[in-house]
């Protein structure tokens, strides 16, 4: 990986499934089918993983991995994370999307373009994703990623702009 190249992450490895080696992988890919299509998978200590094949399976996929023989090496892997080179996904051409990966380090500004803070993670508990904002100082706060809360995403202007529900109290920053 360079800085020219980062890598995303696009699925984790989840518990095993039966005893062939196959365990359950979130896909975090707009078509989870599509795991494989970009080409081997790597962790973060840089092993790399192919994808021999994939099913659905409810929320997740079932997947057998070339470098898995069986269950115990499966059960090894539990809670890794997958990642490709940036330069192996699709350019994005709609305004309205974007990879989340491209938000993490963003300026955060209020409607009235006060800073609040910094996106630090995009996190899913399974209500729906967030945006997790670091203030200068203080706690980290949570805001609903959707447009009426997050109405605007400025990749190239390095900022996101949030008008938050009233339950969330947000601590703007000095400037």
């Amino acid at each position: 990986m360079s800085a020219a190249d980062p890598l995303v992450l696009i699925g984790r490895i989840g518990a095993p499934h039966g005893i062939r080696g196959e365990m359950r992988v979130k896909s975090f890919t707009d078509d989870p089918l599509a795991l494989g299509a970009y080409g081997p998978l790597q962790a973060a200590d840089g092993r790399q993983f192919t994808v021999k094949s994939a099913r659905p399976a409810n929320k997740m996929l079932v997947v057998r991995f070339a470098e898995v023989a069986d269950r115990n090496a499966a059960e090894a892997l539990t809670g890794i994370e997958l990642f490709v080179p940036r330069s192996v996904l699709p350019v994005v051409s709609d305004d309205d999307e974007f990879y989340f990966a491209d938000l993490i380090g963003l300026a955060v500004v209020d409607t009235d373009d006060r800073p609040v803070g910094t996106v630090v993670a995009i996190p899913d508990f399974g209500a729906g994703t967030l945006l997790e904002i670091a203030p200068q100082s203080g706690d980290t706060l949570f805001v609903p990623f959707t447009k009426a809360a997050v109405p605007v995403v400025d990749i190239a202007g390095g900022r996101i702009v949030i008008d938050p529900p009233d339950e969330i109290e947000v601590k703007l920053e000095e400037k």
